[in-house]
């Protein structure tokens, strides 16, 4: 399987700045998770699209033993830099490269709308041992705040019609699915005879404190804007900072909030 052109260029030019200026998830979240799993010392999860290890480091805390994957180089040397003690392949997450019924769990933290869904889930069918689950995991932007829905306008203005698209926030008072990029993903687990379970799911508000910098740096980060050439991105970077300007919380340089939704679903084969 082949990487998406955004992700493989944009993720290896941009991975320091990816790990510096993306949001962790919270501590409520891993709970919830490694009870439902569950996930602790003597079983074993699988981290698919692993990135530099936001979510790694926090399935570790868990005590079960971690197998991270990751295709892009850049990627997966700052997680592996960052989390000696995990081991880190350079997989993909339709073809792993890892033993059949190596895991009581599969995650995939903010990675899985860059997969090829058929193939992943056939691999991961493939990696569950009996009883095991599948676990997506996304940070969303609260588009209710308006200087964030004018700065993911720009994201998504800008975004090739090839682009992969994230979901947006499912949580309470949010848009229906069906109504934003990216919702589609649930689609091919509830058709008839898919072979998995009802999707459970939970949602948390994730509010990261961050500094205006770190949010220009934010999109900056995003693949299909790394990927552009040197002028290009200073235009992108360019309208950031007078969208940014326009709005009275992040006018200046000072320390913001900018508020995310964590959603996390989790599902069976049955």
């Amino acid at each position: 399987m082949t990487v998406h052109h955004a992700a493989g260029v944009g993720y290896q030019r941009a991975a320091g700045v990816y790990e510096r200026s993306r949001p962790s998830y919270p501590l409520a979240a891993l709970a919830a998770l490694a009870d439902a799993l569950p996930l602790e010392a003597g079983r074993t999860v699988v981290d698919l699209g692993a990135g530099t290890g936001k979510f790694t480091r926090l399935l570790a805390l868990t005590g079960a033993e971690v197998l991270a994957v990751e295709p892009v180089r850049e990627m997966r040397e700052t997680l592996a830099g960052l989390l000696p003690g995990v081991a880190v392949t350079a997989g993909t997450a339709e073809a792993t490269g890892l033993p059949a019924g190596c895991a009581d769990a599969v995650v995939a933290a903010q990675s899985w709308h860059w997969f090829d869904e058929r193939a992943a889930l056939a691999e991961v069918r493939r990696l569950l041992r009996p009883g095991g689950a599948l676990t997506l995991v996304w940070n969303t932007y609260d588009t209710s705040v308006p200087w964030v829905r004018d700065f993911q306008d720009i994201y998504f203005r800008l975004a090739p019609r090839d682009l992969p698209s994230p979901p947006l926030s499912a949580g309470p008072g949010d848009a229906g699915p069906g109504e934003w990029p990216g919702a589609g993903w649930r689609a091919v687990f509830e058709e008839p005879g898919s072979g998995w379970g009802e999707i459970a799911e939970r949602h948390w508000p994730n509010p990261h404190p961050t500094t205006v910098a770190d949010v220009v740096e934010r999109m900056m980060s995003s693949s299909h804007i790394a990927v552009l050439d040197a002028a290009a991105q200073a235009r992108v970077r360019a309208e950031v900072e007078a969208v940014l300007g326009a709005h009275d919380a992040t006018r200046g340089s000072g320390r913001i909030e900018m508020p995310y939704t964590t959603d996390v679903y989790w599902v069976r084969p049955v």
